[in-house]
């Protein structure tokens, strides 16, 4: 079930580069944003390989840090060309040994909805799968 919006980012991508003649991509990612009221950044990478036209098959990790605090995940995502960029959604899951307001983050499955634009913007929502 959907539960509680707990996360929401804002970034641009940082880096790119091509893995396979078959249109495999490395893409690197950094952002600032909230999660449940805590301020912090991430930075994540991931790679999208075509799986068919107009989608992409993503995996990726990255770590989130934020009041002397951080988290890592990993996370799965389809994505879909739109006319303004790439729209992925997914999921991600996370791991800490925080003891603070990071905390409830440690074992927890996210459900993400991320655009990136064809400027490389980037936005990300993530809700709690519970």
């Amino acid at each position: 079930m959907l539960g509680e919006q707990i996360a929401e980012l804002k970034g641009k991508i940082t880096g790119q580069r091509v893995l396979d003649s078959e249109g495999a991509m490395e893409t690197s990612i950094s952002a600032r944003g909230s999660v449940r009221g805590t301020h912090v950044s991430e930075n994540l990478t991931f790679v999208a390989r075509p799986t068919s036209t107009g989608v992409l098959q993503g995996e990726g990790q990255g770590v989130m840090a934020g009041d002397s605090e951080m988290a890592t995940y990993t996370g799965k995502a389809m994505g879909r060309f739109t006319s303004s960029g790439i729209k992925f959604g997914g999921a991600v899951f996370y791991r800490t040994s925080s003891t603070g307001k990071l905390s409830f983050l440690n074992n927890i499955v996210g459900v993400f909805e991320t655009e990136i634009d064809s400027e490389g913007n980037f936005t990300e929502r993530i809700w709690e799968w519970t």
